[in-house]
């Protein structure tokens, strides 16, 4: 059995499928780990939304934070961005069923046999595994329960910006939400700044990349992440801190990225899609 973890789609099922014909993907016996963003932006999310859905307990997803934006479209909580895609999912007759499916999938997977943990975008340096995997749960219980209407409208801004084992309520979850689907940058202490989109090197002073901070918790154990287009122009050396961004933007115009997880290689086809704007 082969296990490929499969970087960001955001719509682009076209590119999914000729990977995993490279692959030669056997769905009988080989298994999949998606970083999340399965939809936006791309041309297709109904598609790729649906495949990875029918795939079952051949794949395993996480949500990032294009997943849980169309969450909050769906719940009525945000209009579609102008440069969204999301309208074949919101319009679709199997609608409920899809965006049913998308608010039961976890925030952080973590599998003690393969040893590897799969999130869409960071830790911050004060979680260990243990505990980042029982604050995502916070996060998934109420995805998974009638709060998820207030949850979709309390999850958006960037505060608090750092970690408190005294914060709750909506601030608590917001924060977990925000580390584990939008995170980048904080500084040595652990302050995020969700503000800061660019490449390493180019970010503001005092900032580092969330896997970079010295006696970071999570550091011995292999994480894998998408979330962060920009992070492979840099040829940052991700691999020496213990983790594997395979985001490459497909979106954008750059490639769609397998890690197989029995071996570490790593496969690549080119996109066909170029959406203008930047990574988000």
């Amino acid at each position: 059995m082969s296990v490929y973890a499969i970087g960001d789609i955001q719509g682009c099922f076209a590119e999914l499928r000729e990977l995993l014909d490279v692959l030669k993907f056997d769905p009988a016996r080989d298994r999949l780990w998606f970083t999340g963003d399965l939809v936006n932006r791309g041309p297709d999310s109904l598609g790729a939304l649906r495949f990875v859905r029918n795939l079952g307990d051949r794949a395993i997803t996480v949500l990032g934070n294009h997943d849980l934006h169309l969450l909050a479209c769906a719940w009525g909580k945000r209009k579609p961005h102008r440069k969204d895609t999301l309208d074949d999912v919101l319009r679709a007759p199997d609608r409920d069923e899809l965006l049913d499916w998308l608010r039961r999938l976890p925030l952080l997977h973590w599998d003690p046999a393969l040893g590897y943990t799969l999130i869409h975008a960071g830790l911050p340096p004060q979680w260990d595994i243990a505990q980042a995997q029982a604050l995502a749960q916070e996060v998934e219980a109420v995805l998974r329960s009638e709060k998820i209407t207030a949850f979709l409208e309390e999850m958006y801004g960037n505060e608090p910006d750092h970690w408190r084992k005294n914060l709750h309520g909506w601030e608590r979850l917001r924060f977990i939400t925000n580390c584990l689907t939008r995170m980048r940058y904080c500084d040595k202490k652990g302050r995020v700044d969700l503000s800061e989109k660019n490449a390493p090197g180019r970010q503001k002073k005092g900032l580092l990349p969330w896997f970079t901070v010295p006696e970071r918790r999570s550091a011995e154990e292999p994480l894998i992440f998408g979330h962060w287009a920009t992070l492979r122009l840099t040829g940052i050396n991700y691999r020496a801190h213990n983790v594997h961004g395979i985001d490459t933007g497909c979106v954008w115009g750059g490639a769609l990225t397998a890690l197989c997880l029995n071996d570490g290689r790593e496969i690549q086809i080119k996109s066909r899609t170029r959406v203008a704007g930047t990574a988000e």
